[in-house]
């Protein structure tokens, strides 16, 4: 697909302008295109937890978007980081749904970005006896308030 090598192209070019030597693997996942970084450097890359990673992916999506209008959004891992941080948050949640389930008691989770918020709201999507609601407004990370159903 033209426009996920598009992608690669584009975060190639910004890891060499920032001066990072680093190989990217794209691969198909379930929820989309994921170009993941392979490098040394991968502390300096990902951040304090992972926020270099999702400014990476902003820009990558912003630029790519700027070009093919219809394009997939694609996600940006260095070194699978991404990923595992994302099975710990999903577990999280789960646990944090399950309490819900059996005290009847609303429970909100940490903030998260627009990209977190909707793989939470998918995983409980799956999970009998919960509801799920984010507030609105502008800001970038809300907190989702999970009730019982």
């Amino acid at each position: 697909m033209k426009e996920v090598e598009a992608a690669g192209k584009i975060l190639n070019s910004m890891l060499d302008k920032l001066g990072f030597n680093a190989d990217l693997v794209i691969t198909e996942e379930e929820d989309g295109p994921c170009l993941n970084i392979k490098t040394d450097e991968g502390a300096h890359l990902i951040g304090k937890h992972g926020d270099r990673l999702e400014d990476l992916q902003y820009l990558t999506n912003r630029i790519l978007v700027k070009h093919y209008p219809d394009a997939p959004r694609v996600k940006v891992d260095c070194d699978h980081y991404r990923a595992n941080q994302e099975e710990k948050m999903l577990e999280s949640i789960r646990e944090i749904a399950m309490q819900v389930v059996e005290d009847g008691k609303s429970r909100k989770l940490k903030p998260l970005n627009a990209y977190y918020r909707r793989l939470a709201h998918n995983t409980l999507a799956d999970i009998d006896g919960v509801a799920t609601s984010s507030p609105t407004g502008n800001s970038r990370y809300k907190r989702i308030e999970v009730s019982k159903a």
